[in-house]
């Protein structure tokens, strides 16, 4: 089997499908172009790219909502073609390694809260405006964490402070 993200014109996924290996004409999927010829010739329309569901190749799988990029400086080459989720941010920009979106501030400040922190809610989310006017972009919440049933509180910024 082989799995295909269709695109729409500005290659943003709108959907995924599986074709069998039965079903390309010969019993393997060998090459994108029979997967592709054998979605358009069953009215399945022509924009379409092959996908890994394991995300062997093209960096991850495909999602609705992701987009298609060729010509992308990522997984260690010079150009190559991945789909990603959308750009959270503007300033964010895709790591060199990995085909995931990264901060210009670098690792989310999450990873080094205490227990204490992280159960009194504590948490740090981005800040755009905080990032243009020189900040680091990243802002933390305090509130939520957990009731007395151990279930999590949504968290409700109460207070943002750069970080």
């Amino acid at each position: 089997m082989a799995h295909f993200a269709r695109l729409d014109s500005n290659n943003i996924v709108c959907g995924v499908s599986v074709v069998r290996n039965e079903d390309s004409g010969g019993g393997t999927l060998e090459t994108e172009a029979v997967g592709i010829n054998f979605l358009s010739q069953n009215g399945f329309g022509s924009n379409w790219k092959q996908c890994s569901y394991n995300s062997n190749f093209r960096g991850n799988f495909a999602g609705i909502g992701h987009t298609y990029m060729t010509g992308v400086r990522t997984l260690g080459v010079a150009s190559t073609d991945i789909f990603i989720e959308q750009q959270p941010y503007p300033s964010w920009s895709i790591g060199i390694n990995t085909a995931k979106w990264y901060s210009p501030s670098g690792v989310n400040p999450d990873v080094g809260l205490t227990t204490t922190q992280l159960n009194a809610g504590m948490t740090f989310i981005w800040d755009e405006v905080n990032f243009n006017n020189g900040g680091t972009g990243w802002a933390s919440t305090v509130g939520g964490g957990y009731n007395s049933n151990g279930q999590s509180i949504i968290l409700k910024p109460e207070s943002l402070t750069s970080a």
